[in-house]
């Protein structure tokens, strides 16, 4: 599934890290998620768009 996780994460200075631990995920999860060899489950992409305060449509987007 392809998103903009990377950008929208680095338009607003958070690190990797920092993202990880408002999700309550692991670093190399969001890793792997900005990098597309992995998909988030339904449930994590609705805490990823409210963190971002977007639509998961404006996030991801299928193929």
């Amino acid at each position: 599934m392809k998103n903009r996780l990377k950008s929208l994460r680095v338009e607003r200075g958070w690190s990797q890290g920092e993202f990880a631990a408002m999700l309550d995920v692991s670093r190399q999860t969001v890793n792997a998620i900005e990098n597309e060899r992995y998909d988030p489950s339904l449930p994590l992409a609705f805490v990823i768009a409210r963190v971002f305060g977007l639509p998961i449509e404006q996030i991801f987007e299928e193929r």
